[in-house]
C-alpha cells in the first residue's frame, strides 16, 4: 500500500489482512516501481489522502506503476491519481461533493463480483474524475458522481471514489477481498503464526549476542513483545518493568507474577512511582505529560541498564495505531504516544526495536494466544502507555490517582457483573478538573466530576459509544459516589471517535 497522507488510510491494511493476506504500508516516496517489481508484490493500493492531485505541492507517484504489470487499485485521493496519471480530467465544482453515506450503482466488473447494482457507499470527497483516461471505463457512478468508479481491466487497473474500508460500505469488504484474492491472485494464507514464526526468526539472527533491554509497561502490547523477544533470544533479554504509580488497581502485581512464574521471563521491577510524581508536577498540557512521561521512560530504562551492565537495545511494544496517531509519515498528529512520539531526542542505546509495530490490536491479541499468554491477560483492557496520568484532566497528584484507581475498579467490576465485558472493547474513568455542589446527608459537598467512557470497535481506529443499560449505569454511579471519596457527581462520554478519541488525553 502507497500511503498518501490520509489520517485513517491503515484500516484499508486491516480490512485486507481480514482476508488472511499482509499488507505493508509504505510512504509513496520511499518505494519506486522497479523496487515494486523487484520485492515481487503482488498488487499495489493506492490510499487516500487531503489534497488535490492537479496541486503542484501534492503526493503524485510515477505513471510507470500503470505498466508495470501489478495489478493497482486506488482509493478516494488514490482514484483521481490514477486518473490524473493516465491523462484523465480531475475537477473541483460546486454541487459535486459527497460526504457520508451515498447511494452507489455498480456495472459488472471483476471487481464488483457479488456485489448488487445499488448500494450503499461511504463518501467524503469534493474533487472527482469528470474524464477517465483513454482505456479506462466508468463502472460505478452515484447521483452527484458520475465516475464514482473506473476501471481498466485488461491491465487491472482499478479506481474508486468512495471508501471501501469503513463499515458504512454495505460491501466494502466484499470489494476488498475481489481486488486482493481474485484480481491480485493472493492465496490468503497469512496467519499470526507466519509473523511469530518470522518474527522470532528474524530478531534470533539481528539480536544475537546483544544484550536486550524490554519495556514492559504493563499492557498487552508490551506483554506480547516481550514474551515473543524472549522466544527469539531467550536468556539475553532483560524485561524492566516500571512501576511508575499510574497503574490501575493491582494491576503491577498481576503483571510480574504472570510474566515470571508463568511464562518464565526475567522480570525486574523498579519503584519509581515518586520520580514520576515529582516530573509530573503542575504539568496540566496532555502533550506535555506524554512527553514527560516518555522521556523519563527512557531515563530511568538508561539507568537499569547502567546496574544490568553494557545493553544493546530497548524493546518497545508499538502496535499501528500508535504509529498513526503519532503521525508518522506524512498523516497529521492527533496525539503522542510515550513509545512513539514522545521518545526524547538523546537515547543512550544502539538501537530500538519495536516488533509489533506493523500489527492492530486484535492481531496483537491474536499473537499473544499463539505465544500462550494467558487468556485474561491477552484480554484484558487496553491501556495507554502512560496510564493513569492521561485520566486525569489537569495535574497528576497522588490523591486523585487513588480516586481515579477506586472509581475505575468499580465501573469495571459492574460492566463485568453485567455480562458486558465482552461486547464492550474499551471502558474506564476519567477524573475532570470539574468541581461541583452536591449533598450528602445535611451537608453541602463541592467533588469531583467523574466521566465514564465506554466504546466499541474492531480497529480502534474509529470507534462509537457504547450503549450501556442506565440500570448498569445507575449502578455504577451510585457505588461510585458512596464508595469513592471526593467524587460528587458522574458523567457518561457518549462521543464517536471520530472527531473524538478514545482517551480524553
Amino acid at each position: 500500500m502507497l500511503d498518501f497522507g490520509g489520517q485513517y488510510n491503515q484500516l484499508i491494511a486491516r480490512r485486507v489482512r481480514e482476508n488472511s493476506v499482509f499488507a505493508e504500508i509504505i510512504p509513496y516516496n520511499r518505494i519506486t516501481v522497479s523496487e515494486i517489481k523487484a520485492r515481487g508484490y503482488r498488487g499495489v493500493i493506492f490510499t487516500g489522502g487531503p489534497n488535490s492531485v492537479y496541486d503542484a505541492q501534492s503526493p503524485h507517484y510515477s505513471p510507470e506503476i500503470l505498466d508495470a504489470g501489478v495489478p493497482v487499485l486506488g482509493i478516494c485521493y488514490g482514484c483521481q491519481l490514477i486518473a490524473y496519471m493516465g491523462g484523465g480530467e480531475i475537477c473541483s465544482a460546486d454541487g459535486i461533493s459527497e460526504y457520508g453515506k451515498t447511494q452507489v450503482a455498480v456495472k459488472p466488473s471483476p471487481l464488483f463480483d457479488g456485489v448488487p447494482g445499488t448500494s450503499i457507499c461511504w463518501m467524503s470527497h469534493t474533487d472527482y474524475v469528470k474524464t477517465p483516461p483513454e482505456g479506462f471505463e466508468i463502472i460505478a457512478e452515484t447521483a452527484n458522481c458520475p465516475c464514482a468508479a473506473l476501471s481498466d481491466s485488461g491491465r487491472k487497473i482499478y479506481g474508486v471514489q468512495f471508501h471501501p474500508e469503513v463499515t458504512h460500505t454495505e460491501y466494502g469488504r466484499k470489494i476488498i477481498e475481489n481486488f486482493v484474492i481474485n484480481i491480485c491472485g493472493c492465496a490468503g494464507d497469512w496467519t499470526t503464526d507466519d509473523f511469530i514464526e518470522t518474527s522470532v526468526k528474524k530478531y534470533r539472527e539481528e539480536l544475537k549476542g546483544k544484550k536486550v533491554l524490554c519495556a514492559l509497561s504493563g499492557g498487552v502490547d508490551s506483554s506480547v513483545a516481550a514474551v515473543l523477544l524472549h522466544k527469539a533470544i531467550g536468556s539475553n533479554l532483560i524485561c524492566v518493568f516500571v512501576d511508575h504509580g499510574l497503574l490501575r488497581k493491582d494491576e503491577g502485581d498481576m503483571v510480574e507474577r504472570v510474566m515470571k512464574e508463568e511464562m518464565g521471563l526475567n522480570v525486574l521491577r523498579i519503584d519509581a512511582r515518586e520520580r514520576f510524581l515529582s516530573k509530573l508536577a503542575g504539568v496540566t498540557l496532555p502533550e506535555e505529560k506524554r512527553k514527560i512521561i516518555g522521556t523519563e521512560f527512557i531515563r530511568v530504562f538508561e539507568d537499569a541498564a547502567k546496574e544490568i551492565g553494557k545493553v544493546d537495545v530497548l524493546v518497545q511494544g508499538t502496535i499501528y495505531p500508535d504509529v498513526i496517531e503519532s503521525g508518522k509519515g506524512d498523516a497529521a498528529v492527533i496525539k503522542s504516544h510515550h513509545n512513539v512520539g514522545g521518545l526524547p531526542d538523546v537515547i543512550r542505546f544502539e538501537k530500538i526495536v519495536e516488533p509489533l509495530r506493523d500489527l492492530f490490536k486484535d492481531e496483537v491479541r491474536a499473537a499473544g494466544r499463539k505465544l500462550g499468554i494467558p487468556e485474561y491477560l491477552v484480554s484484558r483492557q487496553p491501556f495507554p502507555g502512560p496510564g493513569l496520568a492521561i485520566r486525569i484532566i489537569g495535574e497528576v497528584t497522588k490523591e486523585k490517582l487513588d480516586i481515579l484507581r477506586e472509581s475505575d475498579a468499580i465501573f469495571r467490576e459492574e460492566i463485568a457483573l453485567a455480562g458486558l465485558s465482552g461486547e464492550i472493547n474499551q471502558y474506564f474513568t476519567v477524573l475532570t478538573n470539574c468541581r461541583t455542589v452536591g449533598v450528602m446527608g445535611d451537608a453541602g459537598t463541592y467533588g469531583y466530576t467523574l466521566a465514564l467512557r465506554a466504546v466499541t470497535t474492531d480497529d480502534f481506529m474509529t470507534a462509537d459509544f457504547a450503549r450501556i443499560p442506565f440500570d448498569v449505569l445507575a449502578k455504577a454511579s451510585g457505588r461510585i459516589t458512596n464508595e469513592v471519596r471526593s467524587i460528587g457527581r458522574v458523567v457518561y462520554d457518549i462521543t464517536a471517535k471520530p472527531p473524538a478519541t478514545v482517551e480524553w488525553e
